[in-house]
């Protein structure tokens, strides 16, 4: 009697006797393949950026379909192109993925067009992950500007869902103004965890803004930091990162407990391309996810 394989599935019938392991670099070229998916909601945030809430459609793949924080998709929208996007939902969750998307671009403007149930291709996951696992039983810090608050939700619920492997929590997020602020609904959320400290900074206040006004480092000034026994996490613009881990630096914090992700570097998602190059290092491969040791010896990086 023939077997019939999966309609999706390119690999050899023998394959299909273990789980695919999305997220082992060495299969990387495996995961070219394009999930059918269907945007199943979308979440207005600011006037450029929206987050959606995307579905594979084929139960078998989406059952299989696994990701670490810090990895990113391809998203296609048919006709129009694909682009890289950090996955900014829980890596727990396996009904659907979150996109957060600014409409900067043809495809994204396209995007932000969409409504619920349009359909579009998603490849990957992609790239490497923070690595949360070595956090455990330590202080970490979780800091984002602007829409790096997209990337860095998912090792916020990574923390939050494993609150006894962590130690002290602090989450800094700075933003041009408040209009601009991402997942201001779950700030309060947040804040109400045991031993997790939220501070939101903006450059420019508003008379209706009671908060602090300012640099995100200046954030810094009000969290008490054990060099020996801390963590970070930095994601946003890279001239942020100059001046947040310079200023970790002085704190002492050694280069290799932080992490960055360059992931405005990212283009086809598997080095094809060679858009996403530093030297001979590959965003999409390598990355995006480094550490701070890393990132100051590679040319050009940030």
């Amino acid at each position: 009697m023939t077997t019939l394989l999966h309609p999706y599935d390119v690999t050899q019938e023998s394959d299909m006797q273990s789980p695919l392991d999305f997220n082992r670099r060495s299969r990387l070229k495996h995961v070219d393949r394009t999930f059918k998916a269907e945007i199943i909601n979308i979440i207005s945030l600011t006037e450029m950026e929206k987050l959606f809430q995307v579905r594979i459609m084929d139960d078998y793949y989406r059952s299989k379909f696994s990701y670490l924080p810090g990895q990113f998709v391809m998203l296609e929208l048919p006709g129009f192109g694909e682009i890289p996007i950090s996955i900014s939902s829980s890596s727990s969750n396996k009904g659907f993925i979150e996109l957060c998307i600014r409409k900067m671009g043809s495809v994204t403007t396209m995007l932000h067009k969409a409504r619920r149930g349009a359909k579009v291709g998603i490849r990957g996951p992609f790239g490497t992950h923070f690595p949360m696992e070595k956090m455990h039983g330590h202080n970490v810090l979780l800091i984002a500007g602007g829409l790096g608050l997209a990337p860095l939700r998912a090792p916020i619920f990574n923390v939050i869902e494993n609150r006894s492997n962590f130690n002290q929590v602090d989450i800094l997020y700075g933003t041009k103004s408040p209009k601009n602020m991402l997942f201001n609904y779950q700030y309060e959320e947040w804040n109400r965890i045991a031993d997790i400290n939220l501070q939101v900074i903006v450059e420019h206040g508003a008379d209706s803004w009671t908060g602090p006004v300012g640099m995100i480092t200046s954030l810094l000034d009000d969290v008490t930091i054990l060099p020996d026994d801390t963590f970070a996490i930095i994601c946003g613009p890279p001239i942020m990162f100059k001046f947040v881990c310079e200023r970790l630096t002085d704190d002492g914090i050694p280069m290799h407990r932080m992490f960055v992700s360059l992931e405005r570097r990212m283009h086809c998602g598997m080095g094809k391309c060679c858009r996403c190059n530093i030297g001979s290092t590959y965003t999409c491969i390598d990355g995006p996810v480094f550490d701070y040791w890393t990132v100051m010896n590679l040319k050009e990086a940030i």
